[in-house]
């Protein structure tokens, strides 16, 4: 099924799932392409999304990767995460840190963001902020090649978790 991208259908889709991958409508806009024929489901929205921005250029992807918000960051302290990152962070108890642990997540999103080029990225629900800090060590000794696929496999199970939370019943 393709369906067109200036069509009514096309435009409703787009406004539904252009903010799966933070602030990127354009992997909705792509993966209209390979939506299978029927009602589109948790699972085959995933699917055609995950196709769009696997076949995206290195930049593109790289792209995605940096609008996402550095956790416990100057975003979520003045309030301009996204309904989604807002809800995934505090599900982790990213918004209730104290001073030493904020100061803590400053320091390991710098020393990532600096050696990457992207924040932290991680799918934070059922983790505690704990594991996120174990997270953030572990993967500062992968090389830029690796962090760069473990980045974007991280994004591709926040848009499924978030597509989750869009069609109750769907499990990968």
């Amino acid at each position: 099924m393709s369906i067109e991208r200036d069509s009514a259908e096309g435009r409703a889709f787009v406004g539904q799932f252009g903010g799966i991958f933070e602030h990127s409508p354009w992997v909705a806009e792509e993966a209209l392409d390979g939506l299978p024929d029927g009602p589109p489901t948790a699972a085959t929205v995933h699917a055609a999304m995950v196709q769009a921005f696997r076949a995206a250029s290195t930049e593109k992807r790289l792209q995605v990767l940096r609008a996402h918000p550095d956790l416990a960051g100057r975003l979520a302290i003045a309030g301009g995460l996204t309904a989604d990152s807002k809800a995934e962070q505090a599900s982790a108890g990213l918004d209730r840190l104290t001073p030493e642990e904020h100061e803590r997540f400053t320091t390991c999103n710098a020393i990532y963001t600096d050696k990457f080029g992207f924040p932290f990225i991680i799918a934070v629900r059922g983790k505690t902020k704990d594991d996120i800090l174990a997270a953030f060590q572990a993967r500062l000794d992968n090389t830029p090649d690796e962090e760069f696929a473990t980045a974007t496999a991280e994004v591709e199970t926040i848009a499924r978790l978030r597509l989750d939370a869009l069609f109750p019943g769907y499990a990968a």
